[in-house]
């Protein structure tokens, strides 16, 4: 059996960060990572570029070789864990070897989520989720006439702009009624989808795919309202879920995903969870979420470990705020924070701003002064500042109205005192 002090189950932003933490603290411990994956670590943020080729598969890579060197990690490619066993310290992979680790951390991200469509397992689909997927996708783009994306959430809407870039007819499936759904309100949505439908794509929205059938090269759809489709490239992007199946028998408390506190560490000893794997406490609480975004898998990382080296430093995980920014056609749109998608949280003040002659929107929500979340399109803002302004709690009444007209200066303004 093999054996490790530190023993940590992916290799993207969270185990990356976690790598940096226990090597700050503890650098001679024996130090292991385990990947599914047969690429070195690589940001899935990047993916999309790779498909329209914006950047080469290269690029995207977060570590090389020299990094695991220095570090004195042991890199081990194309291992995926089949179970743990906390009860005796150890881990088995699919291959069927063991590991023995003093101390386990679970970054092993999330998975496309499939629908329960019939037929889909006859036909070719594609996803979006690994450096893989992105490289099968490029390739196929090049000889497809007619493309079917199913959800209109980031992903769908990346795959969406690629294709229609690359002269494809695209057609994209959203059983709620506007794209982005759990990142922009109706206006701010209806903004973005106005510059896809410029660019040709058309939108089915309210409406689901109940199955699909092979047809000559490609796949003809059914839709749940009977429509058919046809598409010689059908993209599946309808969200992922968290990947920790080999939990099974575990004794470890999951959720939607690997329940952790504010320390990262599981419900089982010696054992921690990070990034889009864990299901940790939410803000401002009560609460918990899967995050699912970079900046929250790398603040986890580094929490886990921190504790997992016994690091004094150490300072619990704030919790999570939702965070994303994104660019199509050429323009911007960021969502940061709560109250700013769907109905608003009890006791929220929502504000909206517009600007016609810039093609900019602007949706605030406040609580007591304090900001909850904001989303933007085409309005140059600061996620990072706004999600400290949120978890800081900043009180902003001195300087609401200004806030409200100008969000990124005044941010700014008051991040530059706050961080002296």
């Amino acid at each position: 059996m093999n054996a490790t002090d530190y023993l940590i189950a992916g290799s993207s932003h969270a185990a990356l960060e976690a790598i940096s933490a226990i090597r700050l603290h503890d650098p001679a411990a024996s130090l292991t990572v385990l990947t599914r994956d047969r690429h070195l670590p690589y940001s899935p943020t990047l993916l999309p570029y790779v498909v329209s080729g914006r950047s080469a598969p290269g690029k995207v890579t977060l570590r090389r070789d020299a990094f695991f060197a220095e570090q004195r990690v042991r890199l081990q490619r194309e291992a995926t864990v089949a179970s743990v066993r906390p009860e005796a310290n150890t881990v088995e992979l699919e291959d069927g070897t063991r590991w023995q680790y003093g101390k386990l951390l679970l970054a092993t991200g999330a998975a496309p989520s499939v629908p329960p469509i019939a037929g889909l397992d006859s036909v070719r689909s594609y996803r979006l989720r690994t450096l893989d997927d992105s490289l099968a996708l490029r390739e196929a783009i090049g000889s497809a006439r007619r493309a079917v994306v199913l959800g209109a959430g980031l992903i769908g809407m990346h795959a969406a702009e690629n294709l229609s870039a690359a002269g494809v007819a695209v057609t994209v499936i959203e059983p709620r009624d506007q794209v982005l759904p759990s990142y922009f309100d109706a206006e701010a949505a209806g903004q973005i989808e106005r510059s896809f439908t410029a660019h040709g794509v058309v939108f089915r929205f309210g409406r689901t795919a109940v199955s699909v059938a092979p047809d000559g090269e490609g796949c003809r759809l059914t839709l749940d309202d009977g429509a058919e489709l046809e598409a010689d490239l059908l993209l599946v992007a309808t969200g992922v879920r968290a990947e920790f199946g080999y939990l099974a028998g575990s004794g470890i408390a999951t959720g939607r995903g690997i329940l952790v506190d504010a320390t990262m560490r599981t419900s089982a000893k010696a054992v921690w969870a990070a990034g889009d794997v864990a299901e940790a406490p939410a803000f401002p609480g009560p609460g918990t979420a899967v995050a699912g975004i970079l900046p929250e898998a790398v603040a986890q990382g580094r929490t886990a470990g921190m504790a997992m080296a016994g690091d004094a430093a150490l300072t619990p995980y704030r919790g999570s705020v939702p965070r994303n920014t994104y660019c199509f056609f050429g323009q911007s749109a960021v969502s940061v924070g709560n109250g700013i998608a769907g109905e608003p949280p009890d006791g929220a003040e929502i504000v909206i701003r517009r600007d016609p002659a810039a093609g900019s929107y602007w949706r605030i929500a406040f609580h007591a002064d304090r900001l909850l979340g904001l989303a933007a399109v085409n309005l140059t803002v600061d996620a990072g500042i706004l999600s400290e302004l949120i978890l800081r709690q900043v009180d902003l009444g001195a300087v609401r109205r200004r806030f409200i007209d100008q969000p990124c200066e005044t941010g700014r303004m008051l991040m530059s005192r706050l961080w002296r």
